[in-house]
């Protein structure tokens, strides 16, 4: 009998055998059906769910007529989540964690040993489909043959090291032997997860099958009436490649050089899986087993892993946001409109037509509307390569994007966003117009970045469907949404918008309207003590290089460069004018943005750039034109403190004046808008972490450095705010 004993619970747990059912639909043949009552949406291996697995799997053991049976969930679309994250991310005691991993192990043994792969007597078919990540499709690994739903919401592999830990339940020993090694690497280490058709070609599963016959196919091949080969890496291959040990050292070497570089060894998990993944085929699938017990324990109960569980069940819970308070989803938006066709306005109108919505962008410069369409198709195009797409498909999408420099059309519009200049005046002459053309219920969204949408809203009918929706660029690739929710936004309109963020496949965060909202208010001092640093003569590629090593995805002044220096100091200047001295931004971008030298989009900014590759400028070093080097010379630890820590303490800052409502929320807005170390779980966790005190007595320290002293300005960013000198003196943390 399996043993969780400690393990939590759900909050909901069901009555005992409820979760699993076996179902024989004719002799000699059984279905394991997947279907906890307390989880209405979809299975998850909690406590309750193992344990009447663990009871079904008793059962078939002991069935000596079972010649074929099938693993499935309760719909050929609702299998099974993987391993519960709130039972991993609550799991602290080591003992524990190592009985949780144990037994989710001995459990899938059995039903490998019950199928003929394993020596049974038994036909064992996975029938999966919909979601099959982590331990959903770890248990089909167990099986001898995998039947996948052929359909577009099929998503399986195992993504566990992006929770800091690695497939433990067998992923690490048997995706190898089925796939091979290489290919198994890229599995595991990328975290990715395959579609249906890719996980065929991989090998990943061995026969499509329309959803409304998921069953039917793979009843059929586990009583032999349908011949179903194994895919997957073939004899040869194994002998050359995955059984060699030369190429074993090869492969590993590899893997482990490309992980370091990407991470700078800030994510154990990786590391940790690659020499498991390499031995697999060239160990017994017990002793495998074993190593992989032995190296997942430490990672599943550290800092790292916890932080990243954490932010994962974080962006789970602001799926609720696009609900209303009764749980049902929030209204949609079948029809958008989309003013300005701007690089902002065109990305988000391509968006929310490859996302199905139509929509009617509208400039009064035809070539930006014909840029925009170009762009468009594009984008498409470039979706249907990659199969994200089917023809069909993008052809609807191309189709759903109609442009004009025409005032009308827009009545059918549930919701419009205006993408203009970060002009007040022209953003409220928009906004007049749409009101007088859009239904009374229609939602006016505003895109700015700098703006007050209160502001931009004034005296327009209706003002509780007047909301921000801010989003970064690039629009396409950044995860997090800012909902800026205005003085009379209504609680409907919140819900509504947040639900086309996640529609778009983003993360939503209300925020206060407040001038730069979260994001670009507390990158503003980050960034600005980067430029100060360069004007006090360090080096670029010093000040990046330490920010990197410190967890962040890019330096700040390649940051600068990104985003543009016109840009920036534009940002700069819009926060200073709302919050005074200790925003007050260095004037030594001015001659660079006069000499029209803006960062990557022209050749030149902090760094200076040269033509594209791979849709890439490529870095060529320092602009010349930024100067001699100064005498101040700072050591790493230095250069992250000036940086981080003016982050820091704005970001407190804004925890203090409740323009974001907690503080996990404001950790994984910065995780997600702007690249902040997911490792460290966010910034006021980094903060918790290095202690609050600590924290107060370095930013006071910082006030007393030779170049920051003298300036009232400097000190008052570095001054701590009420809410951390708070902390400090009560002992408190943000997170409790």
């Amino acid at each position: 009998m399996i043993d969780l004993a400690g393990l939590p619970l759900p909050p909901n747990p069901p009555a005992p055998g409820s979760s699993v059912r076996i179902e024989r639909p004719r002799a000699g043949l059984a279905r394991l059906v997947l279907d906890p009552p307390h989880r209405p949406k979809i299975a998850v291996f909690d406590v309750p769910l193992l344990v009447d697995l663990d009871l079904a799997v008793t059962e078939l053991e002991r069935d000596g007529a079972l010649r074929a049976l099938v693993i499935t969930g309760r719909g050929p679309l609702s299998f099974c989540a993987g391993a519960d994250v709130e039972t991993i991310a609550a799991l602290t005691d080591p003992s524990l964690v190592r009985r949780f991993v144990a037994e989710g192990q001995k459990l899938f043994q059995r039903v490998h040993r019950l199928g003929r792969d394993g020596g049974g007597r038994v036909s064992t078919i996975a029938a999966v489909g919909g979601p099959v990540p982590g331990g959903a499709c770890e248990i089909a690994l167990a099986c001898d043959r995998i039947v996948l739903a052929d359909h577009e919401k099929t998503r399986i592999g195992l993504p566990e090291v992006k929770l800091g830990i690695f497939p433990a339940w067998g992923g690490s020993q048997r995706l190898p032997r089925r796939i091979g090694v290489p290919a198994a690497l890229g599995a595991i280490l990328s975290g990715r997860l395959y579609t249906a058709r890719e996980a065929l070609r991989l090998g990943l599963a061995d026969r499509l099958a329309h959803p409304e016959y998921l069953l039917r196919v793979a009843e059929a091949i586990a009583l032999g009436q349908e011949h179903c080969p194994r895919r997957g890496s073939s004899g040869v291959k194994k002998a050359l490649v995955d059984r060699n040990p030369i190429a074993a050292v090869f492969l590993a070497q590899r893997a482990r050089s490309a992980v370091t570089r990407e991470t700078h060894g800030h994510y154990p998990a990786p590391l940790a899986v690659i020499p498991l993944v390499v031995a697999a085929p060239r160990r017994s699938l017990s002793e495998g087993l074993e190593h992989e017990l032995e190296a997942v324990q430490p990672l599943a109960s550290s800092p790292v892993s916890k932080n990243l569980l954490r932010l994962f069940l974080l962006s789970e819970e602001q799926k609720r946001l696009g609900e209303y308070p009764e749980s049902t989803p929030a209204r949609g938006f079948p029809r958008a409109g989309v003013i300005g066709a701007g690089i902002m306005g065109g990305a988000i109108a391509s968006l929310l037509a490859e996302r199905g919505i139509d929509v009617r962008l509208r400039d009064l410069d035809r070539r930006a509307l014909d840029a925009a369409a170009l762009q468009h198709r594009a984008e498409i195009e470039k979706s249907l390569h990659k199969r994200r797409l089917k023809r069909h498909e993008a052809h609807a999408a191309i189709d759903r994007l109609e442009t004009t420099t025409d005032a009308a059309g827009f009545a059918r519009c549930g919701i419009v966003v205006e993408a203009v200049a970060e002009k007040i005046e022209v953003k409220r002459a928009v906004f007049g117009e749409l009101a007088r053309l859009l239904a009374p219920d229609a939602v006016l969204a505003t895109n700015t970045s700098s703006l007050s949408v209160d502001a931009i809203g004034e005296g327009i009918p209706g003002p509780e469907r007047v909301v921000g929706l801010h989003f970064f660029n690039p629009v396409r690739r950044m995860p997090l949404v800012e909902v800026v929710r205005g003085k009379e936004t209504s609680d409907e309109v919140v819900a509504r918008i947040s639900r086309l963020a996640l529609d778009l496949g983003k993360t939503p965060v209300v925020v206060a309207d407040v001038a730069g909202f979260l994001v670009n208010r507390v990158l503003g001092p980050y960034l600005d003590e980067a430029v100060r640093l360069v004007e006090a003569g360090l080096d670029p590629d010093e000040i990046d290089a330490a920010l990197v090593r410190f967890g962040m995805p890019m330096g700040p002044c390649e940051l600068l460069d990104e985003v543009g220096l016109d840009i920036a100091m534009h940002a700069a200047a819009s926060l200073e004018a709302a919050y005074g001295p200790r925003m007050r931004a260095s004037r030594y971008l001015a001659p660079r943005v006069e000499a029209r030298e803006l960062g990557k989009k022209n050749g030149a900014g902090l760094y200076r750039w040269g033509p594209a590759r791979d849709g890439r400028p490529e870095k060529l070093g320092r602009n010349p034109h930024l100067g001699d080097r100064g005498d101040l010379a700072l050591g790493e630890e230095e250069i992250v403190d000036r940086c981080v820590l003016a982050l820091a303490n704005e970001a407190a800052r804004c925890l203090e004046e409740k323009v974001v409502a907690k503080p996990s929320e404001l950790d994984l807005a910065l995780v997600f808008g702007t690249g902040f170390a997911p490792f460290r779980g966010g910034i006021l966790r980094f903060m918790d972490a290095r202690g609050i005190p600590e924290v107060v007595i370095r930013l006071r320290s910082l006030q007393e450095a030779r170049d920051i002293a003298p300036s009232a300005d400097r000190r008052a960013r570095f001054e701590p705010c009420a809410l951390l000198s708070e902390l400090a003196r009560t002992g408190g943390r943000f997170h409790g």
